[in-house]
């Protein structure tokens, strides 16, 4: 009898224990959410700056460098318009709309969209895309380099492209995942973060 009263209480323990588990799992929020932001960045930058005694690395303790140094940096409103600065590159890379991507892209990362857009259109295509939802972007990394900021944001979307060409047309649902890298130089009088790296990334 004391066997199966131990054994029932031992059945207990395990039970609890993975009911806890389990509630500890779905009673989390699925992403980083927008207010989660700032306050993760600060908790990396915080665990990874140097002691004291060892030299400052600024590439490390990006975010708390770039807001000693532009106190008006606000994460939130820098992934909102890095969001609209995706959607908009994304349109207009598949439109050819060379105007809009000119003033939103470092001068490696025009050229290369250049030369893939010229290429298109030798080959007699055409492309646009439109976004199913809107994307989700968050902000992994800042760094400081001198004068010059950059930030790292990961963008998941879902995307529909048209596309037409000699052998005719066609429409493209998919997802993709992309980390996506912005710059601008602190101090400058332009505010604008431009794109300087396209990379992919594991959704």
């Amino acid at each position: 009898m004391t066997l199966e009263v131990g054994t029932i209480l031992l059945f207990a323990v395990v039970a609890a224990f993975v009911l806890y588990k389990l509630y500890d799992v779905l009673g989390r929020r699925v992403g980083r959410q927008p207010e989660d932001v700032e306050r993760d960045l600060q908790a990396r930058s915080a665990a990874e700056t140097p002691a004291p005694s060892e030299p400052v690395r600024t590439e490390v303790s990006g975010l708390a460098t770039l807001k000693s140094r532009d106190p008006g940096f606000d994460p939130v409103k820098f992934l909102e318009g890095a969001r609209e600065a995706y959607q908009t590159i994304v349109k207009a890379f598949a439109a050819g709309d060379r105007a809009a991507l000119k003033p939103l892209l470092a001068a490696a990362v025009d050229q290369s969209f250049e030369a893939a857009i010229a290429q298109r259109e030798s080959e007699g295509r055409s492309q646009s895309a439109e976004f199913l939802q809107s994307p989700r972007a968050d902000l992994e990394r800042v760094d400081v380099d001198g004068d010059q900021a950059r930030a790292r944001v990961r963008f998941l979307a879902e995307l529909r492209t048209r596309s037409k060409g000699p052998e005719g047309e066609a429409v493209d649902d998919r997802r993709t995942a992309e980390l996506w890298t912005f710059e601008r130089t602190i101090g400058a009088a332009d505010p604008t973060w431009l794109l300087s790296r396209v990379e992919a990334a594991e959704a």
